[in-house]
C-alpha cells in the first residue's frame, strides 16, 4: 500500500514501511522487473552496507529467487525519510562466499 506524495518532482510515494521511492527508482523497478518487496528486503536485511563517496548508502543482498544475483539498492539518507534513489542487479558486486 503506497501513499502518493503531493506533486514532488523526484518522489512518487512512500511505501507502507515509510520508505520513499523516487520516480527514477520506481521506473527502474518496473523496467528491470524487480519487485518492490525485494528492494525493501535488501534495505531491511542487507548482506552488505556501504557509504558511498556521494554520501548515499549502498545496500547489497543476494536474491535467491533470481539465481543469487546481487541486488543493489542506493538510498539517500539526507532527507526526513529513507529515500530510494535507484535499484539494479549489480554485475560487479561479489556474491558472499
Amino acid at each position: 500500500m503506497a501513499i502518493p506524495l503531493a506533486n514532488t518532482p523526484d518522489s512518487v510515494y512512500i511505501s507502507c514501511m515509510g520508505i520513499e521511492f523516487t520516480k527514477h527508482a520506481l521506473d527502474m523497478l518496473k523496467e528491470r522487473g524487480i519487485p518492490e518487496a525485494w528492494a525493501l528486503h535488501v534495505i531491511q536485511e542487507p548482506d552488505r552496507k556501504d557509504e558511498g563517496l556521494d554520501g548515499n548508502v549502498h545496500y547489497f543482498k543476494g536474491i535467491p529467487e533470481y539465481d543469487g544475483r546481487i541486488l543493489h539498492v542506493v538510498v539517500n539518507p539526507n532527507s526526513d525519510t529513507v529515500k530510494v534513489v535507484t535499484v539494479f542487479f549489480d554485475r560487479r558486486a561479489r556474491r558472499p562466499v
